[in-house]
């Protein structure tokens, strides 16, 4: 198993049955022994961004709506982006793992132009206390997988869920086509 660090991905497994969480993929974005947080990448909002955040509206990657990032702070915001060069860091940016990272969206975008590949908003966040997250991937509520750029920019993230499974080795394979429901198989 991976370990739980920023970057990483988590993945619900179908015993995994809270509606906030069911069939999520989960991008870490900070994770120490006080806790972890991270965003659900696989929920888009169907609200344009520029209806909340006007002008960030033409930074956002396709599809350029928020995307729920967890029930925690829904009325808050978060942007993770990737970099378009590592040695070109512009203000504004936290490195959450190589090019991927936190952008604050107080930032004003002239000094963001040139400097960013990709970024997507979040509406709210997903939070666990110090060992909490550890307790759900030990009951078996998510599976622990090493993330991709490509996974957080995703143009239609909905089957997220199945290709981050469909690449891991071994027996990790076969649960990317398994049904929540074991009755179903």
């Amino acid at each position: 198993m991976t370990e739980v660090r920023a970057g990483v991905l988590l993945v619900a497994t179908p015993a995994l049955l809270d509606p906030n969480f069911a069939e999520t993929v989960v991008l870490i974005l900070d994770a120490d022994e006080n806790g972890a947080l991270g965003v659900v990448l696989n929920r888009p909002s169907g609200v344009p961004v520029s209806e909340v955040l006007a002008d960030w509206g033409d930074v956002v990657a396709e599809p350029e709506v928020l995307f729920q990032g967890g029930p925690v702070s829904t009325e808050g915001a978060l942007a993770v982006a990737v970099l378009s060069a590592p040695d070109d860091v512009p203000v504004g940016f936290r490195e959450v793992d190589g090019r991927l990272g936190i952008v604050d969206l107080d930032t004003p975008l002239e000094l963001l132009a040139g400097s960013l590949d990709g970024l997507r908003i979040f509406a709210g966040y997903a939070g666990w206390g110090a060992a909490q997250l550890e307790d759900e991937i030990a009951e078996g509520s998510w599976y622990v997988v090493p993330a991709q750029v490509p996974d957080v920019f995703r143009l239609d993230p909905h089957d997220l869920r199945r290709d981050v499974m469909r690449r891991q080795p071994g027996e990790l394979a076969w649960h990317s086509t398994r049904p929540a429901d074991p009755d179903l198989n």
